[in-house]
């Protein structure tokens, strides 16, 4: 969770943008596009809008370590 000061804790996003989960991932947008179109990363559409859920980003690392290792 995040903290705000002086107000209660904010809640972990559920969804990322793109360009948010390309930031956590430290990879550029156009990766993560060729990841999400490759279906090595989960992805759900609210109208046209292309969303990322947090948990699977966690998946996708946990991917990671386990072909790497």
């Amino acid at each position: 969770m995040r903290h705000t000061k002086g107000t209660a804790p904010m809640p972990a996003p559920l969804l990322y943008t793109v360009k948010e989960a390309a930031s956590l991932l430290s990879i550029g947008r156009t990766r993560v596009y060729e990841l999400l179109n490759q279906g090595s990363l989960e992805k759900v559409k609210i109208g046209n809008s292309t969303r990322i859920p947090a948990d699977a980003l966690q998946t996708f690392l946990d991917a990671l370590r386990h072909t790497t290792h």
